[in-house]
């Protein structure tokens, strides 16, 4: 194509300017695979794709005040093979709790949280 242009005596510049865009929105749903009642909200993992990843950061940005942990069946598994970042790494990178295996017997002993017991019937709405 460069060289047609070119021959045609048309001034070529390959990839010369980048536009902006916002990819349009689309509406959701995110249904937690546990809700312990002092208001923490449990996803369990096995696998954890980069949609699951995504997801729960624009989970967490538009509902700040949710308390997502994840309990993964192995946490040291990398993001993929030529990632240095476990599950638990990219956790704490985005500010999420997370234990291995089981629910770790603390968070069940947490007392119960107006605030995130809200913050889940404000994200339900």
């Amino acid at each position: 194509m460069a060289a047609q242009l070119a021959a045609a005596g048309v001034p070529v510049q390959y990839e010369a300017v980048t536009f902006k865009y916002t990819k349009p929105s689309r509406p959701s749903r995110y249904t937690p695979d546990f809700i312990l009642p002092n208001g923490i909200v449990i996803e369990t993992k096995g696998r954890f794709l980069t949609a699951d990843r995504q997801k729960h950061k624009w989970l967490k940005d538009q509902h700040p005040h949710l308390d997502v942990r994840f309990v993964f069946s192995r946490s040291t598994t990398r993001l993929s093979k030529t990632s240095k970042t476990t599950y638990a790494h990219w956790c704490e990178q985005y500010g999420f709790t997370w234990a291995d295996k089981l629910v770790p017997t603390k968070w069940i002993a947490e007392p119960v949280s107006k605030d995130k017991l809200q913050a889940i019937k404000d994200a339900s709405k």
